[in-house]
């Protein structure tokens, strides 16, 4: 059985990872259709939706490097 610490410090970093996914995809550049499922799923679902998140979700901005 797993200590009460252990699944505290567990769900506490499911919660942040899942508020950086959500933050990251509100940031995204979908559709605003797009963002308010994905923010349900990652909300209502946090471990499979971060998982679904993160292989099927918003793509990511690629940061642009400038050469000089």
């Amino acid at each position: 059985m797993v200590g009460i610490e252990v699944a505290g410090v567990l769900g506490l970093t499911i919660l942040d990872i899942d508020m950086w996914a959500f933050i990251r995809t509100l940031e995204s550049r979908v559709s605003r259709s797009n963002k308010v499922w994905w923010s349900l799923i990652i909300i209502f679902v946090p471990v499979l939706g971060l998982l679904l998140w993160c292989f099927l979700g918003p793509p990511s901005r690629k940061v642009e490097r400038f050469s000089g």
